[in-house]
């Protein structure tokens, strides 16, 4: 039975820093969190795992044509997750309507992810990508909804793109593509620019964003087991988390 019960986590462990990370960044510092974060916050974690079971459905549905039950296992999974969204979902989203078009405005990076999870190309980086920018842009709707301005927000929010950005070729040239030096040079050019970006958001973003630049330039190569990678990316969240909290609460 507990292994039919974590089946129904997904399992891409990365995309939990990424979801918690930014939403949290918007809620912690915001004059008023509430009950409304909380409420939002379970609906954004169901959310996501309602929508990886269906786009696993889909993936399997078009590669395992000749195991159905391979895609069967994804439906109940995806239809329960997706009906406990609306438990907290519906609530808020009809005490605060803005929501709602907050959500369609992720709907096209949704769906760039179902495309590339039906074609079966879900580590493209390109979809990496597309994932990174709603996880993100979490940070402006928590971060609204607790009474922060839009002009306090947008600083934290760029920070964490920048540093999740950073994770998507850094990752490959720790795991599928850790002899690839083209990777590398990718994955190091652009944790530069990050640091130069985040210095210019805040000189205490230069601490976290040099690290990140460390890592991305000395790990690869080391062979590291993805647990350590894992750990090392955990520690890498939790410091960004901890630097934005401070440095833009209270603005």
């Amino acid at each position: 039975m507990p292994r039919r019960r974590s089946a129904w986590l997904p399992d891409q462990h990365g995309a939990w820093a990424m979801l918690a990370v930014p939403f949290l960044a918007g809620t912690l510092p915001a004059p008023r969190p509430g009950w409304a974060h909380a409420a939002l916050f379970a609906a954004w974690l169901l959310g996501y795992a309602a929508v990886f079971h269906g786009q696993q459905w889909l993936r399997l549905r078009r590669v395992a044509r000749r195991r159905p039950d391979a895609a069967a296992r994804h439906v109940r999974p995806a239809l329960a997750l997706g009906a406990a969204c609306a438990v907290p979902g519906v609530p808020v989203a009809a005490a605060h309507p803005w929501l709602l078009p907050a959500a369609a405005a992720a709907a096209p990076f949704v769906a760039v992810n179902t495309w590339y999870a039906w074609r079966g190309r879900e580590r493209a980086p390109a979809n990496g990508l597309a994932a990174v920018v709603p996880a993100c842009g979490m940070l402006l709707v928590a971060a609204r909804l607790g009474g922060m301005p839009g002009a306090a927000a947008w600083r934290p929010a760029l920070a964490c793109l920048l540093y999740f950005a950073g994770t998507v070729p850094y990752v490959k040239t720790m795991i599928r593509e850790r002899n690839s030096r083209a990777y590398r040079r990718v994955s190091v050019t652009c944790h530069a620019a990050a640091l130069a970006v985040a210095a210019c958001l805040s000189p205490w973003l230069a601490i976290p964003f040099a690290a990140y630049l460390a890592r991305a330039a000395l790990l690869p190569g080391r062979s590291l087991r993805p647990p350590v990678v894992g750990a090392v990316e955990i520690a890498c969240s939790a410091a960004l988390l901890a630097t934005l909290v401070p440095v833009f609460g209270g603005r």
